[in-house]
């Protein structure tokens, strides 16, 4: 396969080198956006971008949850490469990045959020407090605001805007609700004191105090949980609004479908969704699904009324002509299709997801691309467009070709991901299944007929997309379909054989010395 960064920078790209910004809205659905027709979500800003650039309507992320989604993202490899396995897993440092290769051309890539990056421990102290967390900060990255999970910086903002209560994160409990209620009223922020709104405030006067070209990743937490919206957005939305949620008829048909599912789902916490509640998801019912996603689609419209006031900034300082803009997310979420929230498993829900790059030096405007796309390509894609090398294999290729209107001749045919259920802190998975960790893991091959599920060591699953788009009924066991499921478990496995990891496989010591050769 081509290795994108061998590709020239074209004489646009080497005259002028262009602001960088990387957003990420953190569980974002790939179907949650009105520029791809969703029956009720609007997102103004998203579509405005889309205008005056290109669409990827089939992105999907390379793995779940966080860490592993981000490790594809920010490294240009599947998780069979980098093997960031689950939230906690250390990010091996001998990986090339975007960050260290923006620093290589010239930038100080800045941060304002998050990367949710373990550290590699080796040469690490034992007592070092960066090994207790998986959410540190990605090599390379200056932290300008950083906003985890426990958002202390932004609640320390809250109180000094007269929110003498913002203490905890109890501030997401609606007014008026208690601890664990499904309610569609107002926290008691507004709009313009969300985690989103702080974050973009302060991207934006950093952004003033700029004098030459810059990097910049706005990493917003939202629409991840707790589902909690303020005005007007929570209740812009009502339940039963959008499309039918992909679902068995209950949700112990959804649990008895697969192993897995009946291992994973009724281990699925409340408490991970709206602040404050307990017991396990079993416990809610369809109208409280339907409740919540309708709280999630205001939240997606929370965070996109921030990106239209990011993009007017940029106008207003007069370098939006001078940026390039890449608007994507880590992975989605369930929102409820299959009885669930959150990400992980193998269902499209959790992995497809938003991709929109605007190149001001790209003549082409308002593309769409419905050929399958990875987040293994924005990597790839940034250092064609900074005329970088990466300093290691990539699994991702450039999109560049697609940015300029082009059609992308030979891409692939299909979407790769995979999902790691080991649980080495604990071996509650591995004790379940009575399996060794490097066999909790599944593989996924999709493409616009057929989906297979590869498990290392549980069965297979197969769905025909055409038929059944909801991914309802697995035919991996039906004599009828031996022959399609062997032809993708090739497919899978001829995949996984070119894309072993590369970092010194194309390099050769000879009689005349040291050969490298990236195809």
């Amino acid at each position: 396969m081509q290795n994108p960064t061998s590709i020239e920078p074209t004489s646009i790209e080497k005259a002028r080198r262009p602001n960088i910004l990387l957003i990420t809205a953190d569980q974002w659905r790939g179907d949650c956006l009105s520029a791809v027709g969703h029956a009720c979500v609007k997102t103004p800003g998203v579509d405005a971008l889309a205008r005056e650039g290109t669409l990827f309507r089939r992105h999907y992320a390379g793995a779940a949850p966080c860490s592993p989604a981000r490790a594809t993202l920010y490294t240009g490899l599947y998780q069979m490469n980098h093997r960031v396995c689950r939230n906690g897993s250390p990010l091996d440092a001998r990986f090339d990045n975007l960050a260290l290769a923006a620093r290589r051309a010239g930038y100080d890539p800045t941060l304002f959020g998050y990367t949710d990056t373990a550290p590699d421990p080796r040469g690490m102290d034992a007592g070092d407090p960066h090994l207790t967390t998986y959410e540190g900060v990605l090599p390379g990255f200056t932290a300008r605001q950083l906003l985890p999970e426990h958002e202390k910086q932004w609640l320390s903002w809250l109180r000094s805007r007269g929110h003498a209560d913002a203490v905890s994160r109890d501030i997401h409990i609606p007014v008026g609700a208690r601890p664990g209620d499904i309610s569609d009223a107002s926290p008691a922020y507004s709009r313009d004191e969300t985690q989103t709104a702080f974050l973009s405030g302060e991207f934006i006067r950093w952004m003033g105090e700029q004098d030459r070209p810059w990097f910049a990743h706005v990493s917003f937490l939202r629409p991840h949980p707790p589902f909690s919206v303020p005005e007007p957005f929570n209740r812009m939305f009502t339940p039963g609004e959008g499309p039918a949620f992909a679902r068995a008829a209950n949700c112990e048909a959804e649990q008895d479908s697969h192993p897995y599912l009946a291992y994973a789902m009724p281990r699925s916490e409340k408490g991970h969704f709206i602040h404050g509640a307990a017991g396990p998801l079993s416990g809610w019912n369809a109208e409280d699904f339907g409740a919540i996603r309708a709280i999630y689609y205001g939240m997606i419209s929370e965070v996109d009324a921030q990106l239209g006031r990011i993009w007017q900034a940029l106008k207003d300082a007069g370098v939006w002509d001078d940026t390039l803009i890449v608007f994507t997310s880590d992975h989605a979420e369930m929102a409820g299709d299959h009885w669930t929230l959150g990400k992980g498993g193998f269902f499209d829900g959790s992995y497809h997801i938003p991709l929109v790059i605007r190149d001001p030096a790209s003549s082409a405007a308002g593309g769409v691309v419905d050929k399958f796309t990875s987040a293994a390509d924005i990597f790839p894609t940034l250092c064609q467009r900074l005329g970088i090398d990466a300093k290691n294999g990539l699994d991702g290729r450039s999109l560049m070709p697609f940015v300029r209107g082009g059609s992308g001749q030979g891409w692939r045919d299909a979407a790769f991901w995979e999902f790691d259920f080991r649980d080495i802190a604990h071996g509650e998975a591995e004790q379940h299944f009575r399996l060794r960790s490097n066999e909790c893991n599944l593989a996924v091959i999709r493409d616009a007929r057929f989906k297979y599920v590869h498990f290392t060591a549980l069965p297979p699953l197969l769905f025909n997309l055409r038929d059944d788009p909801m991914e309802l009924d697995n035919v991996a066991a039906d004599p009828a379909y031996a022959a399609i499921r062997l032809d993708y478990a090739e497919k899978l496995l001829s995949l996984r054989a070119r894309h072993l990891d590369q970092t010194l496989a194309y390099t050769e010591l000879t009689e005349r010395g040291l050969v490298t050769h990236r195809p």
